[in-house]
């Protein structure tokens, strides 16, 4: 789509996604100046246990090593039990994350990990991040 700079998918593992497990995504340089917003997306299938999620994101901007930390508290499951997501098997989320300016040739270091109580999350198939130019 129009604006879109970067986006890609990571694996987590199948037996459950680990807490010291951190997902890393490298954006290239930006090619033009502007504001750019951060979106993160998700996968999950039936064995997800849990209503939300709570995800920790770092954005680190080269070359000026300004950062950004964010806790993401993702609504998967409304209280009925019903997936709020789109899918079937697996339910596809897309969540707002930030908007930043960025200078041309900068680039982002992006890391995510769960900020859950249980250790081993089962159930989550992908995390993925999405960086487009807004203006």
């Amino acid at each position: 789509t129009e604006g879109k700079v970067y986006h890609h998918y990571n694996h987590t593992p199948v037996g459950g996604w680990e807490k010291v497990d951190t997902l890393v995504f490298d954006v290239p340089a930006m090619k033009e100046q502007g504001v750019y917003g951060t979106v993160v997306g998700l996968r999950i299938t039936n064995g997800y246990p849990f209503m939300g999620l709570s995800l920790i994101v770092e954005q680190t901007v080269y070359p000026s090593q300004r950062r950004r930390i964010d806790t993401l508290n993702c609504k998967l499951i409304d209280k009925d039990g019903t997936p709020k997501g789109q899918g079937v098997s697996y339910y596809q989320y897309r969540f707002q994350l930030s908007q930043m300016s960025l200078a041309q040739h900068d680039s982002l270091h992006i890391t995510i990990r769960h900020d859950m109580k249980r250790e081993i999350l089962p159930g989550i198939a992908d995390i993925g991040i999405a960086v487009n130019k807004l203006r």
